[in-house]
């Protein structure tokens, strides 16, 4: 090599993986992780992580292209959605054989999958963006950070969002470029809207003494949040401004929900109330417990009757209270993990599962394999922790179902809703 990031000899792309990235093969043997790139295809590639067993690239040249390969919306497109320059058909196609070769992988015995479901909305669908700031001699701009090094790229929106999100977030830009905030002192900005394009955001800024906002004619409302600058994540350190009503309400199977807007709330509501509707018409009749419930979207839509909800964050466990009242399902709500809250895995209800990335405790998958629920409704936004999962839980349960759901179009994330069925005990 020449330039040693630079790869001297193109590389064939084999298949596509969990994760997003293409895998190859160097000279060497070395497996090579590419993104920007689509099996089939030779390209050029820039070594962008170095590892003893592997190396990530990203295709710089396409020198053999796929007919999958299309001209993607937008120059930043690794930064938020790299399967831009694929197909959407192709898009569900793999997305739908990564998960059948996730279970595979695991041993997991499940009935065909079949295709991914999706509403033909490739973009303007995210009721939810976070975006970095860029100053120069021209003002304050929105930014994005760029894959593979630690750049930012200046952007006007992003197509993956909804008109209103990215209108918002222009308000509170425009707003704070007029007042000359520096963008050395501003994080990042995460805007939220609903489905009637009600707009809500929360700025977070690295300094503790910060100029007295108005809230902009177009925005319900805005908090800013001082973050310690020290961490490069979003968190809130301390809240330093609260202007105008920071919740929103959006309506699933025709129920309403009520959630903050720094709560937990899918991205994508048209293909979630088709996952909704899916868990809706296989499970079982009777009481129901969903752990990991968030502020009750699942449990409290398909509930016909009583419904446990199992939460560890006190904020959206206080939205799960105020969804129950309104959608008028009795409900008990248990602001605990779920790992300490297994009492509520019972014989005689079937329970939902919505786990975050890491899927479920060890101790939740003990204590299920011990009390044998009715019926399992497994909903996962990572299908290799679920996989693990799912391999555990074969043991006393037959997998009946399983759905891959596109909730990120023109992303590599995955949404798999998984149905399980307690086998029959042999005398």
């Amino acid at each position: 090599m020449t330039n040693p990031e630079l790869i001297s000899n193109p590389v064939r792309i084999i298949k596509m993986v969990y994760g997003g990235q293409a895998l190859g093969e160097l000279p060497d043997g070395k497996k090579v992780f590419v993104w920007n790139a689509l099996p089939g295809e030779t390209v050029r590639a820039r070594i962008i992580k170095q590892r003893r067993t592997y190396a990530e690239a990203i295709a710089e040249e396409i020198v053999q292209a796929s007919a999958e390969r299309v001209v993607p919306k937008e120059t930043n497109y690794l930064a938020t959605s790299p399967w831009q320059m694929m197909t959407f058909a192709a898009e569900n196609t793999y997305k739908r054989d990564i998960v059948a070769e996730l279970m595979q992988q695991q041993g997991v015995n499940v009935p065909e999958i079949g295709e991914t479901v999706h509403d033909n909305q490739e973009y303007h669908y995210r009721n939810k963006m976070e975006y970095s700031f860029w100053g120069d001699d021209d003002g304050l701009h929105l930014a994005l950070h760029m894959r593979g090094s630690h750049g930012k790229q200046i952007v006007q929106g992003s197509v993956l969002a909804m008109s209103a999100l990215d209108a918002a977030a222009e308000l509170v830009r425009k707003m704070l470029s007029d007042l000359q905030c520096r963008a050395g002192d501003l994080k990042t900005i995460i805007v939220r809207v609903s489905q009637k394009g009600e707009a809500v955001a929360s700025l977070f800024v690295k300094v503790e003494t910060f100029p007295t906002l108005a809230l902009p004619n177009g925005l319900k409302g805005l908090r800013v949040y001082y973050s310690n600058p020290k961490s490069p994540a979003s968190v809130p350190t301390r809240l330093v401004q609260e202007l105008g009503d920071c919740l929103l309400t959006d309506t699933l199977l025709g129920k309403s929900f009520t959630y903050d807007g720094d709560s937990f709330f899918q991205v994508n509501i048209p293909i979630f109330e088709k996952a909704l509707q899916a868990i809706a018409d296989n499970v079982q009749e009777g009481e129901l417990v969903d752990m990991y419930a968030g502020v009750g979207s699942i449990g409290l839509s398909v509930a016909k009757r009583k419904v446990d909800l199992v939460e560890l964050d006190a904020a959206a466990a206080a939205m799960a209270q105020v969804n129950a009242k309104a959608a008028a399902v009795p409900a008990e709500v248990i602001e605990t993990p779920a790992e300490k809250s297994l009492e509520y895995i019972t014989s005689d209800k079937p329970v939902i599962f919505d786990p975050p990335r890491a899927g479920l405790h060890d101790k939740v998958t003990d204590k299920v394999l011990e009390a044998r629920p009715p019926q399992v409704m497994y909903l996962s936004c990572n299908p290799a922790t679920q996989a693990r999962d799912l391999a555990k839980l074969q043991e006393a349960y037959d997998i009946t179902a399983m759905t891959v759901f596109n909730f990120f179009p023109r992303t590599p994330h995955i949404e798999c809703l998984a149905v399980l069925k307690r086998k029959k005990l042999i005398q």
